[in-house]
């Protein structure tokens, strides 16, 4: 029965966490992942890693026919943006995520912004700009606070947070003429900034159905209280309560399922997973931003809630029969905590020693996903990015998935080794 072989593009907490899932399918006989990390290298069982780039479509479109891979799931934004999906799918390999041409929904802020406003999609009020001066003469003609983002990738560093009418003119000169971020400032969008609380909520995508998965919250900013700049994320926790049941009914009514509709009328199937960045603000759900793939770290929290087999959910969402499956999920609470390199998001070291993984391993219903760490000649877990680890823990609720994380996280050692203490310190307990 086991005997489909799957290919996994990237080398994150995502990434492991997605194979860590994939194999659990008893349809499954191997799970390979290009290039994953120390924990993958570790994995033992199914899974296991090859030496070949995320990005390097070519040299995986080549493995993937020499060993025979039946389904390759693209992990990170940037090669579905570059048309990883295409050139798989031209090769005559299944491969899980969205066309070259949908992911413009995560690689062109400005294309999404546009669509959201042909579609009646609730956002916020923005103007787009590929000339510095014309984006200077804007900000002097509007009353209230905005954010500047680089339209195209940035590796999540793009959205800026300017506080005041000189910090924004200097930030703009940032993207547009020093070109901080190359050519994703090439255009720039300048939208009102939002308040509320942010939850992501993301679906599995046939193109035409949806499946609705638990809402997370993430943590950005990188020391307790939400103070600090922005990182990749430090931990997060689902189902997040302050998307009600009735919220996620709107979030599918009013953003995902229209989302959906309004891409094939276009002419782009959204196949894959649809992630929206939500603000519930005074006036209701407002879109900030779409990804085009799972979050990180909130795979690392939903996944382990799925009570379904994801292999068969991605096969009906490439084979357009997802709402012939009943996609499960299972009572409780899930919550991880990131553990990261002393300087990160800033620069930091490499090469440092990890101890204790097992330690956290052992405890019950506790999941160790690596993101920036590698495995040494000599067997040692070494230090190998900002964002280290990731610690999961599911519970029959919030308070004790946290607890469990964090019991988890307190197992591990390595030197400059930090973390956030106040995961979920916004969810109400109950």
């Amino acid at each position: 029965m086991n005997s489909t072989r799957i290919l996994v593009a990237g080398n994150g907490g995502r990434e492991h966490a997605l194979a860590w899932k994939l194999a659990q399918s008893p349809r499954v006989a191997q799970v390979l992942v290009a290039p994953g990390n120390g924990g993958t290298a570790l994995a033992g069982g199914k899974i296991g890693n090859v030496p070949i780039a995320a990005d390097d479509i070519a040299m995986l479109a080549r493995l993937a026919k020499d060993e025979n891979i039946e389904l390759v799931v693209v992990g990170p934004e940037a090669p579905l943006a570059a048309g990883a999906v295409d050139a798989f799918r031209a090769s005559g390999i299944r491969c899980f995520g969205p066309s070259q041409a949908a992911a413009q929904l995560e690689s062109s802020k400005a294309f999404a912004k546009a669509f959201m406003q042909r579609h009646g999609i609730p956002t916020a009020r923005y103007a787009v700009f590929t000339d510095f001066n014309a984006a200077i003469d804007h900000v002097h003609t509007i009353d209230y606070p905005i954010v500047v983002k680089a339209s195209g990738l940035a590796a999540g560093k793009g959205v800026l947070l300017p506080e005041s009418l000189s910090e924004t003119e200097a930030v703009l000169h940032q993207i547009m003429v020093e070109q901080a971020f190359g050519a994703a400032g090439d255009e720039v969008v300048i939208e009102e900034r939002l308040a509320g609380q942010e939850a992501s909520v993301l679906a599995f995508s046939d193109g035409r159905n949806l499946a609705m998965m638990p809402a997370a919250q993430d943590h950005k900013r990188i020391f307790d209280g939400d103070l600090g700049p922005n990182t990749g994320g430090m931990g997060a926790y689902a189902p997040a309560p302050v998307i009600t049941a009735g919220l996620l009914d709107e979030v599918r009514q009013t953003v995902m399922q229209p989302t959906l509709d309004g891409m094939r009328a276009e002419g782009t199937p959204y196949i894959g997973i649809l992630y929206a960045g939500l603000m519930l603000t005074a006036d209701g759900i407002k879109v900030l931003e779409f990804n085009c793939r799972f979050g990180d770290p909130e795979t690392q929290v939903i996944l382990p809630l799925l009570a379904s087999d994801l292999l068969q959910v991605f096969d009906a969402c490439l084979d357009g029969t997802l709402d012939q499956v009943d996609v499960r999920w299972h009572d409780g609470a899930a919550a991880t905590v990131v553990a990261a390199s002393e300087g990160y998001p800033g620069s930091y070291p490499k090469n440092r020693e990890i101890t204790g993984l097992a330690d956290a391993e052992a405890l019950r219903d506790v999941a160790v996903f690596h993101a920036g760490t590698k495995l040494a000649d000599d067997g040692r877990v070494l230090t190998n990015g900002g964002r280290v680890l990731a610690v999961t823990a599911t519970g029959d609720d919030l308070a004790g998935a946290l607890a469990q994380a964090y019991n988890g996280v307190e197992q591990i050692r390595f030197q400059g080794m930090h973390y956030r203490r106040d995961i979920g310190a916004k969810a109400r307990f109950g």
